[in-house]
């Protein structure tokens, strides 16, 4: 069961045009990374990243996403968590890093951010899901304490309190992570 693939599919055939979508969370680790675990394909949903630098989607866009979410409304799938890049944890330049993602799509190019900048988007909550999210990451890229520690530093976090309480929070568990990444 691929939940992600099935959605973006779904969103392609209804597109009039080519166009882009950066996918973060669950999907992103289901579809970025051929070894993930089977139960990451059961996600219901499809997070996605708009660079401000880029041109907003357009309308045929919005059309295409409402009726994916109309056609499979009733398996519970959808597609509405689309959020600006200044409202996920990210680094300044995490657009040019993004990775590809070679996917049976016609219309629609689809991107994962960098292995290093998919650990900052899932320390927003750092809840148990993502810390297990987080070692999955770090068990597929080789990342140092060292370099995590320079991409809290340059990281965006939103400006809310609680998301910036968080991200604190949750440093110490990934540098942990990044240590002894079987803990």
């Amino acid at each position: 069961m691929n939940n992600p693939l099935e959605i973006l599919r779904t969103l392609d055939r209804h597109l009039p045009k080519t166009a882009e979508l950066t996918v973060f969370g669950r999907s992103a680790l289901v579809l970025g990374f051929p070894d993930s675990p089977p139960d990451y394909g059961a996600t219901h949903d499809v997070d996605g990243i708009i660079p401000v630098s880029a041109e907003e989607p357009d309308s045929d866009f919005w059309t295409a996403q409402q009726a994916t979410n109309a056609e499979l409304k009733n398996r519970g799938l959808y597609i509405t968590h689309l959020f600006s890049e200044l409202d996920v944890i990210l680094e300044p330049d995490w657009q040019p890093r993004r990775v590809a993602l070679e996917l049976p799509l016609a219309k629609l190019k689809v991107f994962r951010p960098a292995t290093i900048d998919l650990v900052l988007t899932k320390m927003a909550r750092a809840d148990e899901q993502d810390l297990e999210d987080i070692r999955f990451l770090l068990s597929q890229e080789l990342i140092s304490p060292r370099e995590l520690q320079a991409a809290f530093a340059r990281a965006r976090v939103p400006d809310v309190t609680e998301i910036r309480q968080l991200f604190v929070a949750a440093q110490p568990k990934v540098l942990k992570l990044a240590s002894d990444p079987l803990e």
